[in-house]
């Protein structure tokens, strides 16, 4: 693996600050009513896609995740101004502002998409895997998830056959503590989701991801038994979410106190720490890179307000693959 550099820190202080700026702009949007539907945001978990496509051979290799997927696809090298114009659905977009917040695709960067219903990617995820394999690509894909997935009866089928197919994908269950407002502890009889591939002989561990190298280091090892032919690994990715569920969350369920403790851990500071304490920048240095982040922020919000919204004649076109599909004629004739 790519060794945990100064260039390394340096790039991701920049991405997770620009991140953490994109979801906050992203909130003040929504605020607006610029952005309309629900609204997901990832702030506190910058340090998972950080370290895993650090691990990663993005020359090859795929993702797919839920709907929290504004940062997955611009560490996979999706243009943030693209998703941008997206969420506010602009026919810039990276669906043509047909998918929305939920719904970011990029087929050039194998990133394939944010799915909202829950758990729906994970045998998506290993359907890729599959056709890898098929292939023979020596690509792996990375399939995440959360917690209140974790709890679907397909990823109990979807373990099962990739272990007993040795199919070269990586589960990741982005265990931020809460399904929406329940927390994991309401939901099983365990809160160690990892054990859950331990039924299928399924390499399976808990990492703390509020740190990008230990991600990226569990993150390695995985992917490259993926790679080699020795199957699947299901790795719990402890993480913590500093907003809501969503933007409609009153987040009723846990205290200021505890949110404030958690941000001890602030993935950002981890590496801001690291950066200042091996001596390779300075704070005017890093602040320098923050307020190159802003400016980036506020030329996707200006693409985003300069671009067009998508032709009305197009509204039926991404929703059936047949040009004369019946419906369509039926409602055009009334």
């Amino acid at each position: 693996m790519k060794e945990f550099s100064k260039e390394i820190y340096l790039k991701w202080y920049e991405e997770m600050t620009m991140w953490r700026r994109f979801e906050d702009k992203c909130r003040s949007l929504y605020l607006k009513q610029k952005i309309r539907g629900f609204l997901h945001l990832y702030n506190g978990q910058e340090a998972i896609p950080a370290g895993f496509t650090h691990a990663m051979d993005l020359s090859k290799d795929s993702m797919i995740t839920a709907y929290r997927c504004h940062i997955h696809p611009m560490a996979m090298g999706v243009d943030p101004k693209r998703i941008m114009a997206e969420l506010c659905g602009k026919a810039t977009g990276t669906s043509g502002g047909m998918g929305g917040s939920m719904h970011i695709f990029s087929k050039e960067h194998r990133f394939y998409g944010g799915h909202g219903i829950v758990g729906g990617q994970i045998p998506l995820g290993a359907g890729i895997a599959f056709a890898d394999k098929y292939y023979d690509r020596k690509a792996v894909n990375i399939c995440f998830f959360g917690d209140g997935a974790s709890r679907q009866g397909s990823l109990h089928e979807t373990f099962n056959m990739a272990m007993n197919w040795k199919l070269p994908v990586v589960f990741v269950v982005e265990n931020n503590g809460y399904a929406m407002g329940t927390s994991v502890k309401r939901t099983a009889n365990h809160e160690d989701i990892y054990k859950l591939g331990l039924g299928y002989e399924m390499p399976c561990l808990a990492v703390d991801a509020m740190d990008p190298e230990k991600v990226a280091e569990a993150a390695f090892e995985a992917i490259e038994r993926a790679r080699r032919g020795d199957g699947p690994t299901f790795i719990e990715a402890r993480t913590y979410r500093f907003r809501g569920h969503s933007m409609s969350d009153a987040e009723a369920y846990r205290t200021k106190e505890e949110v404030a403790e958690y941000k001890k851990d602030d993935p950002i500071e981890i590496v801001k720490r690291r950066i200042l304490e091996n001596n390779w920048a300075t704070q005017d240095e890093l602040n320098a890179l923050e307020e190159k982040s802003r400016e980036f922020v506020e030329e996707c919000v200006d693409f985003m307000e300069n671009s067009p919204y998508p032709d009305l004649d197009k509204v039926y076109d991404y929703v059936y693959a047949q040009e004369d599909y019946p419906f369509i004629n039926k409602l055009e004739n009334n």
